[in-house]
């Protein structure tokens, strides 16, 4: 039996890779960053916009950020988009939306429009790359991704803080943050695995977590509580975390966040002060904490920061997590952690 696991993050900028053989230390597994399939398919849009050619979007919804940009560039040049509609689903839920902006659905490719495929999991190419060094795939898969949740006529933000809300009030188990039975609201989620039937699915936020978990400061606080902050390149995640549960937590974009208001948050997260609508209007996700949260002297005083932003808050005598070393890793790291549902893999 291979009980080896390819753990793939796949985050707004790159997609960090840890394939984890049991039985090897973490250091001597397998270890790759490599760019984002948001950025190579960005690239590939905007060849094709230099070339002046139409382009042809097909395959699954994926994530959005450098490939949605090019996308706005190619169709401010005059050029055409064509798309099948799961993979126009990418840039909205709303299809109708997807047309507004000049994308042309359909399920027939234009002769002379450059395909291009969409996807956020391209296990081909990554296995390809393995063999010609001997390597072949494992064939347990665990990919982290964001998903907002599908909500094509109201905010995706609110139906993501919607979600963090329900999860906390029914017992906020660490645990039951990975998925193989997905549920139907996350599509990003169920299209990685159309890609690959039987994958597990994780949140990055959720994989982010996990794997500053893994770092051994924290193992002293995990009964008192403490803080995780996963500042990511699109978003931001601070959350209680206390024993096995997740108590509250608050969500931002990265690039709306300052040193100083990052701090705020989190002294009032701690303190069970931070409100959901100042986040939601500053037009971050916003904050959710557990209905009976009581904040008591002493609980949550570690802050552990995870991240390739992390050096935002630098400054403000938090601890850097760095499980096995290698911070760029924490949410893979977390991803087999949460397969394993034991911090020591």
């Amino acid at each position: 039996m291979d009980n080896r696991i390819v753990a793939i993050d796949i985050g707004g900028g790159t997609q960090d890779i840890f394939l984890y053989e049991p039985g090897k230390s973490v250091e001597n597994c397998i270890q790759l960053i490599l760019p984002s399939p948001t950025v190579t398919i960005g690239e590939e849009i905007h060849r094709a916009t230099e070339q002046g050619k139409d382009i042809f979007l097909h395959g699954q919804l994926m994530g959005g950020g450098a490939n949605s940009s090019a996308l706005g560039h190619h169709l401010e040049k005059g050029l055409k988009a064509y798309a099948t509609p799961d993979a126009a689903k990418t840039f909205h839920d709303n299809l109708e939306r997807v047309k507004k902006l000049g994308v042309i659905i359909t399920e027939d490719a234009p002769p002379a429009a450059v395909p291009i495929k969409t996807a956020d999991l391209d296990l081909d190419r990554l296995g390809k790359a393995l063999e010609l060094y001997g390597v072949s795939l494992p064939t347990r898969v665990a990919v982290a991704v964001q998903d907002h949740g599908e909500s094509p006529n109201s905010s995706n933000r609110e139906f993501r803080i919607k979600h963090w809300a329900q999860f906390i009030e029914q017992g906020g188990l660490l645990s039951n943050l990975i998925y193989q039975d997905i549920p139907s609201y996350f599509t990003r989620m169920q299209a990685v695995q159309k890609e690959q039937p039987g994958a597990y699915l994780m949140d990055t936020g959720s994989a982010a977590i996990w794997g500053a978990l893994c770092d051994p400061y924290v193992i002293p606080y995990r009964e008192r509580g403490l803080i995780v902050v996963n500042i990511g390149n699109q978003h931001t995640v601070g959350v209680l975390v206390k024993g096995d549960r997740v108590l509250g937590l608050f969500e931002h974009h990265t690039g709306l966040m300052t040193k100083e208001k990052l701090a705020d948050y989190v002294e009032r997260l701690r303190l069970g002060e931070l409100t959901h609508q100042e986040i939601f209007n500053d037009r971050g996700h916003g904050c959710y904490i557990h209905s009976t949260y009581h904040y008591s002297e002493g609980d949550f005083q570690a802050v552990v920061v995870t991240g390739p932003n992390r050096n935002l808050v630098k400054d403000l005598g938090y601890h850097f997590a760095v499980p096995f070393g290698d911070m760029m890793l924490s949410g893979c790291f977390g991803l087999v952690a949460a397969i394993k549902n034991d911090v020591n893999i």
